[in-house]
């Protein structure tokens, strides 16, 4: 199925077969990061199904557009993401986390097609993202670099030096992109160290800002549309998600943040994922 063909109704099926398989493996591992990483399914099912210019054939092209997983103890999006497009098989993905398995807890680009950087230490992600946007631009190259954070990944000072960078160096080709599911690990992000607003910091440091419903596939769409006319500036993409999203009782519960579901728990997420 070609880009030209993918419809709204399939990057749905594309979603649920993406959540299903975070909730197979992280129950699998018995651990894991659920929350995170149902609430940017979405997301990242735009990313590369309709968005990335990236082959299976050819992984490491050097004109091919980059995503970095910031927030990368939600690699389980990552990993069923890179499955369904056909970068892995998708049986490995029941290894995750487990001994001798290549599907770590956090990403590795040097174990894993398709993983365009090893991440997990948060903050360090835009950096990166930057290192490979200024790349392109002195190569002449027109690839596109999208890097994913979490809301409270960004109170890490790191990101606001490299959002400095992002806008000094005018990084047209960079495209950051905020799950704003307003959950870290110890409670909500506005009471733990609050970002707010996002928006107008984003804006001061030299972004174009785009705000949108992280689960509305047109929206989404039309964001990254958006964020590629875009000349002279970076793009923030701040998506309004649902941590946990499409586990009813995962939903904007923060104890879902990094915990695996029993077995009576697996049963009821996958019988909600059939409905």
């Amino acid at each position: 199925m070609n880009k030209q063909e993918i419809s709204i109704e399939n990057l749905k099926e594309k979603a649920l077969s993406i959540r299903r398989n975070i909730i197979e493996m992280v129950y699998s591992a018995s651990s894991g990061h659920p929350g995170g990483a149902l609430s940017i399914a979405d997301i990242i099912t735009v990313l590369y199904f309709l968005e990335l210019r990236i082959t299976v054939e050819e992984p490491n092209n050097p004109d091919r557009d980059r995503l970095v997983l910031s927030k990368g103890h939600c690699s389980t999006a990552l990993y069923a993401a890179l499955a369904e497009k056909g970068f892995i098989p998708k049986e490995d993905l029941k290894g995750f986390r487990k001994l001798d398995s290549y599907l770590q807890g956090h990403p590795d680009m040097n174990k894993i097609s398709g993983v365009d950087m090893t991440s997990g230490s948060l903050g360090q992600g835009l950096s990166v993202a930057n290192g490979m946007a200024i790349a392109g631009k002195l190569d002449n190259k027109d690839y596109r670099v999208y890097c994913i954070c979490g809301d409270g990944e960004i109170e890490e000072g790191q990101i606001w030096e490299a959002a400095m960078t992002s806008s000094h160096y005018q990084l047209d080709n960079v495209c950051l992109i905020i799950d704003n599911n307003n959950l870290q690990i110890d409670g909500k992000v506005n009471e733990v160290m609050n970002p707010y607003p996002i928006d107008k910091k984003l804006e001061s440091f030299g972004f174009h800002v785009i705000t949108i419903d992280g689960h509305n596939f047109e929206e989404i769409i039309e964001a990254f549309n958006e964020a590629k006319k875009v000349k002279g500036q970076p793009t923030a993409i701040i998506a309004k998600t649902i941590k946990g999203k499409g586990v009813s009782y995962m939903e904007n519960e923060v104890s879902w943040h990094g915990k695996a579901p029993n077995e009576e728990e697996y049963h009821l997420a996958i019988k909600e994922f059939m409905q």
